[in-house]
């Protein structure tokens, strides 16, 4: 099981002296002491609206937004993302969850053919500060970035911005980077997801959530090996793919696998492959996606944790 001490946490220069502590303190929680992100996303509900809460293919419970707490809380994760008004709401019902508050979003209404996509900031840090000094578990900020938008100089200016102060406070930072816009004909290019991990890493992000690469024609290489690429142009910034739609959980976890020890991922950003299942079923899979990600399962031990045939625990 990988493990780190506190000693062995890169601390960016920007953390200001007097929160450097607090900036150990948030990664150890995040990370769960092994320097890998177990995100559970729960941002979708200003991203996708309903679409990805009720419908075919998705449990009734989870039309119900506090069932996301129950399975952060119930489950094995590193950090819950959502949106400051959800966790405010819920918080207090749930005060040992890890949060990481998501600080802009869009919706998926207006259409690339439309606008190219901007997703404005919705609060300020003061705002989350306040939660956080309620005494809300914050460990960490997350801003999602339209790489290939025509917005993107502003999108990647708030994010900068954003860092500095949030490291400043000793938080954490997860960039959301996904190529999008007129400019962009091929969203998983490989190379513009290396991009975007790099541009992660200029702006200081200490994670990058991006979609998993998909190498086109005769390029040869598998996802994984196209996402080895990516993780070492993100440096010291942990990458981590996102989850994508729900698939069977054999599927899933073997690609979790391939992404952590084939292409060097940091980690996992999952949301609808578990919340879109029952409270029993989504708590095993985020056991299973923790025992590869914070204790290197094999994808097949994983499964058998899904499927109640072995334990697993931090």
């Amino acid at each position: 099981m990988p493990s780190i001490t506190r000693d062995q946490v890169k601390v960016p220069v920007d953390v200001s002296p007097e929160m450097r502590e607090t900036y150990i303190d948030n990664y150890m929680k995040a990370t769960r002491e092994t320097g890998r992100l177990m995100l559970f996303a729960c941002d979708q509900k200003v991203e996708h609206l309903n679409k990805d809460f009720y419908g075919d293919g998705i449990d009734i419970a989870d039309c119900e937004p506090e069932h996301l707490f129950k399975i952060a809380s119930q489950g094995v994760c590193g950090v819950m993302a959502g949106q400051r008004g959800l966790i405010a709401q819920y918080a207090a019902d749930y005060p040992e969850i890890n949060y990481l508050v998501k600080m802009n979003s869009k919706t998926n209404l207006v259409k690339t053919a439309q606008e190219d996509p901007y997703s404005p900031q919705l609060y300020g840090l003061d705002s989350v500060l306040a939660m956080r000094d309620a005494g809300v578990n914050i460990v960490g900020l997350g801003y999602t970035i339209y790489l290939g938008s025509e917005y993107e100089a502003t999108m990647m200016a708030e994010a900068g911005d954003l860092i500095a102060q949030a490291h400043a406070e000793g938080l954490l930072v997860v960039l959301w980077i996904y190529p999008r816009g007129k400019a962009v004909t091929a969203e998983k290019d490989p190379d513009l997801i290396a991009g975007a991990a790099g541009v992660a890493l200029c702006l200081g992000a200490d994670f990058v959530k991006v979609n998993p690469p998909k190498p086109e024609g005769e390029d040869g290489r598998t996802p994984a090996e196209a996402l080895a690429i990516a993780s070492k142009a993100s440096g010291r910034t942990g990458l981590v793919c996102a989850g994508g739609s729900t698939v069977d959980a054999e599927t899933f976890l073997t690609q979790l696998y391939d992404q952590i020890h084939v292409g060097g991922a940091c980690g996992n950003a999952t949301g609808r492959n578990i919340h879109q299942r029952s409270l029993d079923e989504a708590v095993r899979l985020t056991r299973a996606i923790s025992a590869i990600t914070l204790a290197d399962y094999s994808a097949a031990d994983a499964l058998a944790v899904f499927n109640g045939e072995k334990e697993f625990s931090l």
